[in-house]
């Protein structure tokens, strides 16, 4: 098996880049972690993964007179470490569009919501002040629209009556540790691809448990909360 050169780029603390590293020190794991490149030299996530023996390089955007520039020397860090597939990890600044175009269908991101809800900063919080019973994550592919790429795998987790940001927050953050491995080995193996806007899946047999996953997603509710206590407790 041939695996996929995948990068990571990181602005903070890199627990979904983590989550990663961990899912492909698998050997059977379809893609292999290159390297890990962030814009700031103080993303905790930078000591983890040399901590992991992963190569790791700082790109800061106070180096660069423009937003152009910067993503160009991003784009070059990429093509030094051989990268066939970019995993945004908390990475916490728009892309141009010159960028995202090179790297279409080959960039990936992970979104603290069930998209198209909640795009941008503080989805947690809105999806509390909208009052919603359900939220989640999103894995989709990268387009010059922030938060609007073509969808490739979803977990929800349960808003719980007495939740804040922070309660909410954990919850949904294991359910990405999840869902971004699982996610990043679809694209990795060829089984979701972008195609004309939409995500195509492809390659599964009719045993596979990934083909599952992807309409299901994994289920906190499964290991996490006890389905008759919710009910008792959730409006």
């Amino acid at each position: 098996m041939t695996r996929k050169r995948t990068a990571i780029l990181i602005s903070g603390r890199g627990s979904n880049m983590a989550a990663l590293i961990a899912a492909a020190a698998d050997p059977s794991y379809p893609a292999e972690i290159v390297g890990v490149v962030s814009d700031r030299a103080d993303a905790a996530g930078l000591g983890i993964a040399a901590a992991r023996g992963v190569p790791v390089q700082v790109v800061p955007r106070t180096d660069f007179p423009s937003k152009d520039a910067h993503d160009d020397a991003i784009d070059k860090a990429l093509e030094r470490l051989g990268a066939e597939i970019v995993a945004l990890a908390g990475y916490m600044r728009l892309l141009t569009a010159p960028f995202v175009e090179k790297w279409r269908g080959r960039m990936i991101n992970i979104h603290p919501a069930l998209l198209p809800l909640f795009k941008g900063l503080d989805s947690h919080r809105r999806a509390l002040e909208a009052g919603i019973r359900v939220h989640g994550c999103t894995v989709h592919f990268v387009t010059p629209d922030m938060d609007d790429g073509p969808i490739i795998a979803q977990a929800a987790v349960p808003v719980m009556l007495g939740d804040d940001e922070a309660a909410l927050s954990a919850r949904v953050l294991k359910a990405e540790h999840r869902l971004y491995p699982m996610a990043l080995r679809l694209v990795a193996e060829g089984k979701a691809r972008m195609d004309e806007g939409l995500v195509a899946f492809s390659g599964f047999a009719d045993s596979d448990a990934n083909a599952a996953a992807v309409v299901m997603a994994p289920s906190p509710l499964r290991d996490e909360v006890d389905l008759e206590q919710l009910a008792r407790i959730t409006p």
